[in-house]
């Protein structure tokens, strides 16, 4: 099953996701020239990153009744130049968890259920196909 979002224009240099009747804005800071009515892609990414993982580690938690509180997940990116890419992304994780030492464990298995872990740490071929409307 394939997954597909759809991002439709809606300003000069904003659009707007939307996937599975949920809409986003994505958009540009002023200092980059956009009108900021959202999230950058590379920002969304991250988001999409964090997410996934703390998604997974609740459901890894609460699978092995161990369910963590308060949860925290923080994503930092480096940027890189040449071309504009993310060079190193870092999370941390916070929580209340009843066995603390088992935190490691679960945020092992997170990493692993994790889509968007696993694709960025495999890399993934990126197509693009175009379509031109005379206007």
């Amino acid at each position: 099953m394939s997954i597909h979002v759809e991002l439709i224009q809606t300003g000069p240099t904003t659009t707007r996701a939307e996937v599975r009747g949920h809409a986003v804005s994505v958009d540009r800071p002023e200092a980059k020239g956009g009108h900021d009515r959202g999230p950058m892609g590379g920002e969304l990414l991250l988001t999409a990153l964090g997410g996934c993982f703390a998604s997974n580690l609740l459901a890894a938690g609460a699978a092995r009744d161990l369910p963590l509180r308060d949860l925290h997940v923080g994503v930092t990116a480096e940027p890189a130049d040449a071309p504009p890419r993310f060079a190193r992304i870092a999370m941390t994780v916070r929580a209340i968890c009843d066995e603390p030492a088992q935190l490691p464990k679960l945020v092992t298995m997170a990493e692993r259920a994790c889509i968007v872990t696993n694709t960025l740490r495999a890399g993934v071929p990126v197509e693009v196909a175009t379509e031109a409307t005379p206007g």
